[in-house]
């Protein structure tokens, strides 16, 4: 079983396991689930009891490693980049805590927005916290460095950001294992106080971190996994797996002085040593122009720079070979016409899904009601937003259905609703449900409740079970949470519901209850002889 044939994500999450992880922390987000779900399907993650369950966000999983780090064991953290954005309080400090325990925090970009709201490059979330960021090329690299992540983690006492993006998140190659390491023993650290960021605490600690950056700065100079290669006087900086990308197109050897860049902060010495032999540099990068930037900075006056920002390459988007060919002053690849018989297929809320009977119920009902909008949120269930149903008129992020509802209501909207999931509503809709009843805002907020995180493909869903006490605690009267069965045969009893509660001046919730139809699926072949 030395060498395996794995997804990138699976590459990172068996490298955690060896690397002696007693933990993963995580909330399932595209293309960054894989790892976590490898992790509790492996034997010897079994084996050994690393705790693997799901987290209700990502700012919990965070702090939860930083627990497990206090007291000296290895812990992984995973997100995709939007999830860096809910983490970002305890991550950007867990650099001024520091780590006793290495704490790795895998963060997975989207570039292209395959299934997401913006194009975020986490390599800015290293910069700006002074966490020393590893980018793999390869599915190897990305299995190899876990192991050499931990242990800079714990050398320097510093949290470790390893970015990826979604095509080596997703594609697959041949992974050969090395050693296993054995979980850490549970120990302290000398510093207590360092743990305790009272400003006279921080303040020192933060000089300490900064006295670190040329040693940082140092160590991405010699990485193993980032290589300067002299060729002709066209140069070309290429990070992460864009390195792929540009040896795609030398299959004899590249002849271009190439400087492969996996580590961070930026190796500034070997950046002047490639452009001070080069005519011409161009900077290969899956995401924003993160090095064009800070290359333009401290080089502006050569006019030797080309990537995303002078046009060699799209200012938006993934990388692809064809671009970097492009690039690279190679004629384009002969295209592929497109194929007349096939038809465009959008996605579709699923046939037996609860969440098209709640928006048929919801659509007639509102029909009434000129002036409502549905404030709706990040879920398969934003799905109504496109034909049939066209239910729904706002999905900003994670929570934003409820707060934004509150926020209509507050300014005279009536009605107002929001439409949120289960799992959204665990990660962050139940603050903003607080505020909603705190301030009485006339609000109807509709749990849609599928029983699991269905859109990532069915994971535990953190308020299963509890969403009627959940609402209830937080301060909605008990006869303002009403829970229906979303089947077409309960129509009329889900129209009066909704109707009942529109009408009712204060905070009201519906929660439509019924198991998503593809974990429904799943969970009967299990039990089938």
């Amino acid at each position: 079983m030395n060498r395996q044939l794995l997804l990138g994500d699976q590459a990172i999450a068996l490298g955690a396991i060896h690397a002696g992880i007693s933990g993963v922390y995580a909330y399932p987000g595209t293309p960054s689930t894989e790892i976590t779900q490898y992790i509790q399907d492996a034997p010897l993650a079994r084996e050994r009891g690393l705790h693997s369950k799901w987290c209700t966000n990502e700012k919990t999983a965070m702090e939860a490693a930083l627990g497990m780090s206090y007291i000296g064991k290895r812990a992984l953290v995973c997100m995709k980049h939007v999830g860096l954005n809910v983490a970002a309080d305890a991550f950007i400090n867990s650099a001024i805590t520091g780590t006793h325990g290495g704490v790795v925090v895998l963060v997975a970009d989207d570039p292209s927005m395959h299934s997401s709201q913006n194009e975020q490059d986490s390599r800015f979330y290293g910069k700006f916290a002074f966490v020393p960021t590893f980018e793999p090329a390869s599915q190897q690299e990305a299995y190899d460095m876990m192991s050499d992540a931990f242990d800079f983690s714990e050398k320097f006492r510093l949290p470790v950001l390893m970015r990826i993006t979604t095509r080596l998140a997703h594609s697959r190659a041949v992974v050969e294992a090395g050693a296993v390491r054995d979980e850490n023993k549970i120990s302290f650290s000398e510093d207590h106080s360092r743990w305790i960021l009272l400003p006279v605490n921080a303040r020192r600690r933060y000089g300490e971190v900064l006295e670190l950056l040329p040693a940082l700065e140092k160590e991405a100079e010699n990485s193993k996994y980032s290589r300067y290669t002299p060729g002709n006087k066209k140069g070309v900086i290429a990070c992460g797996i864009a390195y792929n990308y540009l040896m795609e197109h030398f299959p004899e050897g590249c002849d271009r002085t190439v400087l492969k860049i996996s580590q961070y902060p930026l190796p500034v010495g070997r950046i002047k040593e490639l452009i001070a032999g080069c005519d011409e540099v161009l900077i290969l990068e899956d995401g924003q122009p993160f090095v064009e930037e800070q290359v333009r900075g401290i080089f502006d006056d050569t006019g030797k720079i080309r990537g995303r920002l002078t046009g060699e390459l799209p200012r938006m988007g993934e990388l692809t070979p064809d671009s970097v060919r492009q690039a690279l002053g190679f004629p384009a690849n002969a295209g592929y016409a497109a194929c007349p018989h096939v038809v465009p297929r959008p996605p579709v809320l699923c046939r037996g899904c609860g969440h098209r009977d709640v928006y048929e119920a919801l659509n007639e009902v509102l029909r009434n009601y000129p002036d409502a909008k549905v404030f709706s949120d990040i879920g398969c269930y934003t799905l109504g937003a496109l034909p049939p149903f066209r239910a729904i008129d706002s999905c900003v992020d994670m929570g934003a259905s409820v707060t934004m509802a509150k926020g209509a209501a507050d300014g005279g909207l009536f009605p107002s609703v929001a439409v949120i999931g289960d799992s959204t509503f665990a990660h962050s809709g139940i603050t903003g449900l607080l505020d909603a009843v705190n301030s009485n805002s006339n609000v109807t907020i509709v749990i849609s409740d599928n029983l699991t995180t269905a859109m990532t493909g069915g994971q535990d869903s953190a308020g299963i079970g509890r969403i009627e006490d959940i609402c209830i605690g937080v301060g909605v009267p008990a006869e303002h949470v009403r829970v229906v069965i979303p089947l077409p045969k309960n129509m009329d009893e889900i129209k009066r519901i909704i109707r009942e509660e529109i009408e009712y001046r204060g905070v009201s919730v519906i929660i439509p209850r019924r198991e998503c139809i593809e974990t429904m699926k799943r969970n009967l072949k299990k039990t089938k002889p």
